[in-house]
């Protein structure tokens, strides 16, 4: 099958979908008060899960070094590495609020597809993110994130071989795990892309600081 390029399809009706859940939420006046933010965040993370593959987009990230591990391992190690990333993307819509999400286009080839979105804020700043999506059964699922053409997954896969490079699976783990605390302690912390939440030590601090 060749590509196809589509004003809409089954994975951009899907992402719109979801996205739009995500601003309802957000602009929901009752919700909004500290006393229920843990409801909040329970309510954005049932939006956007169903459309992400978070383990695969975990084995991916963690590439050759996936096939070596226990179950309990990888396990751990899905958990860790879904929080923040689900936390950062919930980030990236909410710090657009006010502005406009476009849907370009799809791409469908087989099993797989590509649909191209842009965020602009409300200063006119505009961030290109493509989704990159596989059907698994019988629904598209997201296993890798483009912002601006970087790949969300490579750039992981890169980190965290640094890591287990310098130290074990064991300090990647303990590392993410001191990221994920350090994170969830902040109330106010806000990114400006996805690519700049650093998931490990000030090592591997952002590209864009």
């Amino acid at each position: 099958m060749t590509p196809s390029r589509l004003q809409a399809g089954a994975g951009m009706d899907q992402i719109r979908a979801s996205v739009e859940r995500v601003v309802t939420i957000l602009r929901d006046s009752r919700l909004k008060p500290d006393a229920r933010r843990a409801e909040r965040q329970t309510k954005l993370r049932q939006a956007i899960e169903p459309n992400f593959d978070f383990e695969d987009m975990a084995k991916r990230s963690l590439g050759s070094h996936w096939s070596g591990r226990s179950c309990q391992e990888r396990a751990k190690f899905v958990t860790l590495f879904t929080n923040p990333l689900a936390a950062a993307y919930l980030d990236r819509i909410e710090s657009s609020i006010g502005g406009k999400f476009l849907y370009l286009n799809e791409m469908q080839e087989g099993g797989f597809s590509e649909v191209a979105t842009k965020i602009i804020d409300k200063n006119g700043q505009a961030v290109a993110i493509n989704y990159k999506l596989h059907s698994a059964n019988g629904n598209w699922k997201i296993y890798d994130l483009l912002i601006e053409n970087v790949s969300l997954v490579n750039n992981y896969r890169s980190q965290f071989n640094r890591v287990l490079n310098a130290t074990s699976f064991d300090g990647l783990l303990a590392k993410l795990q001191e990221k994920t605390g350090k994170e969830s302690g902040s109330q106010t912390a806000r990114l400006n892309t996805i690519v700049s939440y650093s998931l490990v030590s000030v090592a591997f601090a952002s590209r864009h600081r």
